[in-house]
């Protein structure tokens, strides 16, 4: 089963924070295959054995394949005797002497792409801090997730062909002011890099002497490219409208324009806007 790549780097990632955020000593993981509801142990965090690593948990089966069934967090305070769980992965999880556990699903537009686990070495109900901590942790896998899903899906949908002067030009300046304004929520340098790189593909070669607008006052004048408001470029780009109007009083001084239209022009005629 090969198991969703990007999912399994988010989740190596999450484990020590989980542990952190729950204050149990043991973080485990893994990410589910594709077309699959099966998930694969691969991450281990504080575990004295490798009994867990490789284990493939069948959705419904056990704690882990039973929060991906219901598709929320599940505990049991004393693994080996719940009658709440199937009891198919008893053998590794007694092997890592595990008791009390937690599981997570990572759930993205409705789809589960992992879980992770936490639990102690004694059999004792697991209060609000480690649920809460647990929880918390997965959303933020949750989120990441969804922030590479759109970026990946706005660069595919950018690759097949740059459109022709003209041609579908709304499009390709609503799609620039997307890829700028998810860029710095993207905490891998690499598809960062990868998605600034496409923005580039989407506008014209920047004459020489042109002036180098900062990248914040790029980001903001791009959405107003678009016709935002400044308070719509504030709530797009997480800004205050005060910091968004200094941005673009920058941003027109540095292209010597007057008013927000004739920055605009002046931008795309310097060739950093398409």
């Amino acid at each position: 089963m090969a198991a969703d790549a990007v999912a399994t780097a988010e989740i190596r990632g999450a484990l020590a924070g989980l542990r952190r955020a729950t204050g149990l000593p043991v973080a485990f993981g893994g990410a589910v295959g594709p077309g699959a509801a099966q998930i694969r142990i691969s991450e281990l965090s504080g575990t004295a054995t490798g009994a867990l690593r490789s284990l493939v948990v069948t959705s419904g089966t056990g704690l882990g394949g039973r929060a991906v069934a219901l598709g929320r967090a599940c505990a049991v305070p004393d693994y080996s005797s719940s009658r709440r769980i199937s009891h198919e992965y008893d053998a590794p999880v007694a092997a890592e002497g595990l008791r009390s556990v937690l599981a997570v699903p990572l759930v993205v537009r409705h789809r589960v792409r992992g879980v992770l686990y936490g639990a102690l070495r004694t059999a004792q109900p697991l209060g609000d801090r480690a649920l809460g901590g647990a929880v918390a942790a997965a959303r933020e896998v949750e989120r990441a997730l969804a922030v590479r899903d759109e970026a990946r899906g706005l660069l595919a949908a950018l690759r097949p062909a740059v459109p022709e002067p003209g041609a579908g030009q709304e499009h390709v300046r609503e799609a620039h002011a997307a890829l700028r304004a998810l860029a710095p929520r993207i905490a891998d340098p690499e598809l960062r890099a990868e998605l600034l790189a496409a923005c580039d593909l989407l506008t014209a070669p920047a004459p020489q002497g042109s002036p180098a607008l900062a990248p914040r006052e790029l980001d903001v004048l791009t959405w107003v490219a678009t016709g935002a408001t400044n308070a719509a470029v504030a709530d797009r780009l997480g800004l205050r409208p005060e910091t968004v109007k200094g941005y673009l009083r920058a941003a027109m001084r540095k292209l010597g324009a007057h008013t927000r239209g004739e920055a605009v022009t002046a931008a795309r005629r310097a060739g950093v806007l398409p």
